[in-house]
């Protein structure tokens, strides 16, 4: 049998191997030549990342000079205080009043968040539930009111919740109140607006999440007798759990930072950081407490989101599980 001599190619880390072989007969097969980088498949490589770079380069650049940079130049006006580098700091942290908007603010994205996500999931199970034309006529309606301004939104809710407003026109009406509701510039008003504004946000993930799940574990048990109720507890709602929890988290951080809704549709004991931040600038021109303010929101939003991915991540492994 006369010998014949092959190539055989590999990638190994990005790089392009060959190594030649020569047949001597049937069952032997011979290596007269070990694995060796192909010429150029190095260069090609890093050709590929230079590209790359290039193509991030204007990004990164439009980045470092529109949040980089401020947030640099905000970082250094918090040590600006009148007391020394850390004054601004001390002020809000020793302060019971800022204290108090701290804890208004993260007990108002708790609640928030919580009613949220009861209400999308729900929801989410129905759109879940639906095909064809009637699925995207449900999304349409639920994404629609993002297409307009949050502002218009909220100022909406003004004219639905006033004393001469529908709802408590149709209280009136039906007797179940001898007197108009106070339902504005409250709790219960930003809770309202609020919810509105991030219902979608926390419906998408739990949405995802019910798609996911793979109708044959329902149907198995069905088939072993387990109870509708069984099968929720024990199958669906620990697949969906990930979704959930994701939902929760992102409306959590979302309304740490609220400002138009709460500001137009709360009162002076319900401020939030937003709210006393915005008071810091335009009412007592105090930039240093301004910038500490911002900055110690977003070290403890850092800190949540970090332990909020491990929170994430644990769900999902006992999901999984």
């Amino acid at each position: 049998m006369a010998t014949r001599e092959y190539y055989f190619t590999s990638m190994t880390c990005g790089v392009e191997y060959a190594t030649r072989f020569e047949i001597l007969s049937k069952d032997n097969l011979k290596e007269i030549m070990p694995s060796a980088p192909l010429a150029g498949s190095r260069d090609r490589r890093v050709d590929r990342f230079w590209g790359s770079v290039l193509l991030l380069l204007p990004l990164a650049a439009f980045l470092l000079m529109v949040f980089v940079v401020p947030l640099a130049m905000l970082l250094k006006l918090s040590f600006g205080g009148a007391g020394g580098p850390f004054s601004a700091y001390s002020e809000i942290a020793s302060s019971e009043v800022y204290r108090k908007v701290f804890l208004n603010t993260f007990t108002l994205a708790i609640t928030v968040a919580s009613c949220t996500v009861l209400l999308s999931y729900p929801t989410a199970y129905m759109l879940s539930q639906l095909s064809g034309w009637k699925r995207s006529v449900a999304f349409w309606c639920l994404f629609f009111p993002l297409w307009i301004s949050v502002l218009v939104r909220t100022f909406s809710w003004i004219v639905i919740l006033e004393k001469s407003g529908p709802v408590n026109r149709a209280l009136l009406g039906m007797g179940l109140t001898s007197s108009p509701l106070s339902l504005l510039f409250n709790s219960f008003g930003v809770h309202v607006g609020m919810v509105h504004v991030l219902l979608p946000y926390a419906l998408l993930p739990i949405f995802t999440s019910m798609k996911a799940v793979d109708r044959r574990l329902l149907l198995a048990s069905d088939s072993l007798g387990a109870s509708p109720l069984t099968t929720f507890g024990r199958i669906y709602f620990p697949l969906t759990l990930p979704g959930l929890s994701t939902g929760f988290v992102l409306v959590f951080l979302m309304a740490l930072g609220f400002y138009i809704t709460p500001a137009m549709l709360g009162a002076a004991q319900h401020m939030t950081i937003s709210m006393l931040i915005d008071n810091f600038v335009n009412e007592r021109l105090a930039w240093p407490l301004a910038a500490a303010a911002s900055f110690s929101l977003l070290f403890v939003i850092v800190a949540l989101v970090a332990s909020a991915n491990r929170l994430v991540n644990f769900v999902s492994a006992m999901a999984a599980r």
